[in-house]
């Protein structure tokens, strides 16, 4: 059920990232980098959550990508498939990079067993103060579990304090992909209206004591029409409770949202 939720909320923020998507056509810049014309550190950078996607579906379990040696595998595999690549050979880029990834994740564990099956676990066992035998690596194993199993009750919690939010203003998690607009300039836009309403204090106590949208002043403080407020006021509530509440997982989903300064075009109208 909590990976359904999760599912939910990315939509929410739209299909693609917009780290990726900005550089258009991978095939397309992957030949920029070829020509020199380029650079690939952040067309990588853009591409990690998706090198961690295909890393976590390989190993059938979540990678973490500070600490997990396997995310790193497969990053440097994605930094050589960029430099493998041909156009010619007919395949997209992504579907290369992630052979590529796979065939380096699979000598990674085929190295890794025959590193387990020569040397014994046995052979790492050491005493502690107290003439206890400890095994390091069985040790950190069980944390590295632990450790999961807490980042995995938190993300339940953080869902259900969140959503519990949203119910005061008739909004349930699962209806936040619907909310979310087509476009990702609407997302943005909408993202920068649910800051300015964070950030202005007597305009987030008047939504949380009152429960309603502080419509007319919002209008005056972005300068954008009331039809576009009134349009996506569930969405525009969800973002800005997002960004004020207590929630560190769910807000890393947050930074595809970078609001960008209110344009002009936006002021006399708006397509949200």
């Amino acid at each position: 059920m909590e990976r359904l939720l999760l599912v939910l909320f990315k939509r929410f923020f739209g299909k693609q990232s917009r780290g990726a998507s900005e550089f258009g056509s991978p095939e397309a810049y992957v030949a920029r980098i070829h020509a020199g014309e380029a650079s690939r550190d952040p067309f990588i950078a853009s591409y990690e959550p998706y090198i961690a996607k295909v890393t976590s579906k390989f190993c059938k379990r979540y990678v973490n990508p500070a600490c997990d040696d396997e995310f790193s595998v497969a990053l440097s595999a994605f930094d050589e498939a960029i430099t493998q690549f041909s156009p010619e050979a007919g395949r997209s880029f992504l579907g290369f990079a992630e052979t590529v990834m796979r065939r380096r994740l699979i000598d990674y564990v085929r190295k890794e067993q025959r590193h387990l099956q020569s040397v014994p676990y046995s052979s790492f066992d050491t005493t502690d103060e107290d003439e206890q035998v400890i095994n390091p690596i069985e040790r950190q194993e069980a944390l590295s579990r632990y450790g999961l199993q807490q980042e995995a009750d938190a993300r339940r919690l953080e869902i259900a304090e969140y959503n519990n939010g949203l119910k005061r203003y008739d909004i349930q998690f699962t209806d936040l992909p619907d909310l979310s607009p087509k476009h990702a300039d609407s997302r943005l836009l909408l993202a920068s209206i649910a800051m300015q309403l964070v950030e202005s204090a007597p305009l987030f106590l008047s939504l949380e004591e009152s429960g309603k949208m502080p419509i007319k002043e919002l209008c005056e403080l972005c300068g954008v029409s009331r039809k576009t407020i009134e349009r996506n006021r569930k969405y525009i509530i969800a973002i800005a409770l997002l960004w004020q509440g207590d929630y560190p997982y769910l807000q890393s989903y947050l930074q595809h949202l970078r609001p960008p300064a209110i344009t002009q075009d936006a002021k006399r109208g708006g397509s949200a």
